[in-house]
């Protein structure tokens, strides 16, 4: 075991995990209110909104996120109509394609996990506000969303974690980011072990500290 790699290694991937960072959190923030949009379209009677709501959830949830990484970076280039509109600005840095698919697939699975908080809302508690003259629209905004996402906290903080674990694939696309600086320095070394294990172990503490900011959040809104 080579613990001088070990420790030469850490500050390289330490300055790798910001990127790593902030891919998770531009495309949680993203995909919150991508997840809240689909949610909201979900709880819609009218069916042909149902199914379409449904239709981007089945589909993000039902397919690799590593195709779906490959399908917006590789793909959408060679579209000439792609190529040739605005969308090519953005379309063409490996950074934005890859916080397009992570923002498109944490919000499928965001809006069922906000989806089912909604449908466990008691009626009782909307008739209340309704019987107080309250708008739909302040009900909604006021009592539904908060005890939504107090109600799907446990499920969105495993979202997360999974989404992180998920950033591992930008490297796919050239990203320079956590997993990506490990492969590079593992070329160079020839060493997977210690490289990964360092990495690992920075994806673990991260994990930690995440399982136990939701956990705190649980007890604080909760009680």
């Amino acid at each position: 075991m080579d613990f001088d790699l070990m420790i030469n290694s850490f500050p390289k991937l330490l300055n790798a995990t910001i990127v790593t960072l902030k891919l998770l959190s531009v495309s949680l923030i993203i995909g919150l209110f991508i997840g809240l949009f689909f949610a909201v379209l979900r709880l819609n009677k009218n069916i042909f909104i149902n199914k379409f709501a449904y239709g981007y959830s089945y589909i993000f949830r039902g397919t690799p996120l590593l195709v779906q990484i490959f399908i917006i970076y590789f793909g959408l280039g060679q579209i000439e109509s792609v190529r040739s509109s605005f969308l090519w600005v953005v379309l063409k840095e490996p950074y934005w394609c890859a916080i397009i698919a992570f923002a498109l697939n944490t919000g499928a699975y965001t809006s069922e996990i906000l989806r089912s908080a909604f449908q466990t809302i008691k009626p009782g508690i909307i008739e209340a506000g309704k019987s107080l003259g309250i708008s739909k629209k302040e009900i909604f905004y006021k009592i539904q969303i908060p005890i939504a996402i107090r109600q799907s906290l446990p499920a969105y903080g495993n979202e997360i974690i999974l989404m992180l674990k998920g950033t591992s694939l930008a490297s796919t696309v050239t990203l320079m980011d956590l997993t990506g600086v490990a492969k590079y320095i593992i070329s160079t070394t020839f060493k997977p072990i210690e490289v990964f294990i360092v990495a690992g172990g920075i994806y673990l503490f991260i994990t930690f500290l995440i399982h136990n900011l939701i956990g705190f959040l649980e007890k604080k809104y909760n009680y």
